[in-house]
């Protein structure tokens, strides 16, 4: 009794490790997998040694648009050096807009465009010093322009309403 039990253990502990997020990215087509990998690497290494993991810092190493600042002044500072848009493209920077709920804006990676009002994003610290890949982003901008979007940052449940400056793409990327 006690020996299957440990089986079932070990199974159940090998298929945790299959569900790794540093293993589900190679397969995100759009995605650099080298980018993403360094930017994981990298943020887990802060987390080890106690620093604290923010978005900046992963968005650039994840999606390889290398700026600087806090995350509200990307789009400006994009303007000069890279393309913009409103519609979302696997591997764009979304670049949401300094509030009072977020000061200092975010930035997050498309990891996956769902449809035409769907997203999901990789990211860091919008769940504190955590990483996130793959959390899904809905627009509900009156205008379909990803202006206005919530985040699931639970299972099954959207947080409130973030405005949105827009998304900034790699030279490699179609704006």
């Amino acid at each position: 009794m006690i020996f299957a039990l440990l089986l079932t253990c070990a199974a159940c502990a090998g298929n945790l490790q299959d569900q790794q997020p540093e293993l589900a990215f190679s397969s995100r087509q759009g995605l650099d997998p080298t980018l993403v990998s360094r930017a994981i690497s990298e943020a887990h290494g802060l987390q080890a040694m106690g620093r604290r993991v923010w978005c900046v810092p992963f968005a650039r190493n994840a999606s390889g648009i290398e700026l600087r600042g806090n995350a509200d002044t990307w789009w400006d500072k994009a303007g000069v050096a890279f393309d913009r848009g409103h519609q979302p493209v696997v591997g764009a920077v979304m670049a949401f807009s300094g509030t009072r709920k977020l000061p200092m804006g975010h930035v997050a990676v498309v990891s996956n465009v769902v449809s035409d009002r769907e997203i999901a994003v990789d990211h860091a610290n919008w769940i504190r010093n955590k990483i996130s890949l793959d959390m899904r982003v809905i627009d509900v901008s009156d205008n379909n322009d990803w202006s206005a979007v919530r985040v699931e940052s639970t299972p099954g449940q959207l947080g409130r309403v973030y405005p949105v400056d827009g998304f900034i793409f790699s030279s490699a990327q179609d704006s």
